[in-house]
């Protein structure tokens, strides 16, 4: 495919990632995670108490394609912070445990060491964003 193509929805993921301070493409959503590592990661960033955006790539396998074509990064979940790919869970949850990630999404670290993560977290209330593929 050449850069000239146009493909709407690996634009669509970018104008997500763009407009969204943070943002996570998962499997599931933070309610009900699809997988453990975006389950994890999610209990990561609700226990900070950040704010974020979701988009579950399960719907559509082209999501997950262009993504991963996008941010050059091979699993799910992916966590972009100001437009700035974090990486995976297992990065994540190294930050979260140093303290780091606390300071990568911009939160006061008053709290302390980071409390032991729940795999199965708390609704944010938050309804998680679609990607709507009009490819035909």
């Amino acid at each position: 495919m050449s850069e000239t193509t146009e493909n709407p929805l690996r634009d669509a993921i970018a104008s997500a990632i763009s407009e969204h301070e943070v943002l996570l493409f998962m499997k599931g959503s933070p309610e009900q995670p699809a997988c453990g590592f975006s389950a994890r990661t999610v209990a990561a960033l609700q226990s900070l108490g950040s704010e974020f955006a979701a988009i579950d790539i399960l719907p559509d396998p082209r999501i997950r394609q262009e993504l991963t074509a996008l941010s050059q990064w091979p699993t799910i979940p992916q966590l972009f912070v100001k437009g700035e790919l974090i990486g995976g869970c297992d990065i994540v949850l190294e930050m979260y445990e140093s303290g780091e990630l606390a300071g990568t999404l911009g939160l006061d670290d008053a709290a302390g060491a980071p409390a032991e993560l729940d795999a199965d977290p708390e609704p944010s209330g938050a309804a998680p964003l679609q990607i709507e593929n009009r490819l035909r």
